[in-house]
Order: C-alpha cells, then sequence, then structure tokens
C-alpha cells in the first residue's frame, strides 16, 4: 500500500514554459493581422477622400455651363430617338437531352433592331423568327445555357440566324427578359 501512495517518478514534470515553435507561429500571426488592418485603414482612409462621381460630373459640367452662358449661346436639346424594341412572346422550349432527365427553357426576349428596321417586316417575319429560335434552343443542353458564355454565345448565334433572311434593317441586340431553365 505504500507503493500505491507514492507519487509515480516515471511521470513527467509539467514544463513551465510553452513551445517555442507555437509561440512563434502566434507572434508571426498577430503581426500578419496588423499589417492587414493598417492597409485595410489605409484603403478605407483613401476612399474616402477621392471625390464622389456626382461631384465628378458638376466639376466636368461647370467649365462647360459657364463658357456656354460666356458666349451667349442656347443649348441646343438633343432629339432622342427611340430605338426599334420588339417584344418576342414568351418561348417555352425543350432542350437536347442530356445524361439527366429532360429539360427545358422558358425565355422571354426583346429584340432590338437597327434605324433602318421597318415593323412590318418583323410582323411578317415574325413567325419564322420564331421558329429559327426554337430551333437554336432545341439544339442546346442545359448545361452550356447555364454558364454567362452560353447565354452570350447564345445571343450572338440568334442575331446571326435572323440577320440572315432580314432584307430591311438588322437585329443589333437581344435582351433577356426572362431566362428560366427547369
Amino acid at each position: 500500500m505504500a507503493e500505491e501512495n507514492k507519487p509515480s517518478q516515471a511521470a513527467p514534470a509539467a514544463p513551465s514554459s510553452k513551445n517555442p515553435l507555437l509561440m512563434l507561429l502566434m507572434i508571426v500571426n498577430i503581426a500578419a493581422m496588423g499589417v492587414v488592418a493598417y492597409f485595410q485603414f489605409k484603403f478605407m482612409d483613401m476612399e474616402s477622400k477621392r471625390p464622389d462621381l456626382t461631384q465628378l460630373l458638376k466639376e466636368k459640367d461647370a467649365p462647360q455651363a459657364a463658357a456656354d452662358e460666356a458666349s451667349g449661346e442656347q443649348k441646343k436639346e438633343e432629339v432622342v430617338k427611340k430605338e426599334n424594341l420588339l417584344p418576342l412572346d414568351s418561348f417555352t422550349v425543350n432542350l437536347a437531352q442530356g445524361d439527366g432527365p429532360r429539360r427545358y427553357v422558358r425565355l422571354d426576349a426583346v429584340l432590338k433592331m437597327s434605324e433602318d428596321a421597318k415593323t412590318p417586316e418583323f410582323e411578317a417575319r415574325k413567325p419564322q423568327i420564331r421558329d429559327t429560335i426554337i430551333s437554336i434552343l432545341n439544339t442546346k443542353r442545359a448545361e452550356d445555357l447555364l454558364k454567362k458564355e452560353g447565354k452570350s454565345f447564345l445571343k450572338e448565334e440568334i442575331k446571326a440566324s435572323i440577320n440572315s433572311f432580314l432584307v430591311d434593317g438588322r437585329v443589333e441586340d437581344i435582351y433577356y427578359i426572362s431566362f428560366q431553365i427547369n
């Protein structure tokens, strides 16, 4: 029993100092956080001193307005022409079969036509335009259209296809109003 009450001499004594490598890593980490905080502070200070966009525009227009008033000229009002925006009816089209389940796309789009485009031609060719867009969408897979580049490429492909049969004017851009893939 005397042996049980005796403290074990094989047990290591608790070191009074911590691991020096751990302490060194903690000091380096604290120093790195301080550097990051310093640069963040400097960046925020620099951004607060930067002029506002509205202020820059006012400064840019101020000399122009003063010059106009000094010369006595009256400003001519700009005539803004309405863009030829032609809305398309909604599309619901099956996509090309991939590895997974059947997928489809719902699309609402508006065509921006050139200034010389004529609305009667667009109305007459609307079924042909819809057929072209449906045919193009049927060849696409969902994975292709989910990427930003895929949507941009789809716009270019639709534009080129529609422009190939238009006589007066051309499609300059396509705006997606809604684009949903299920």
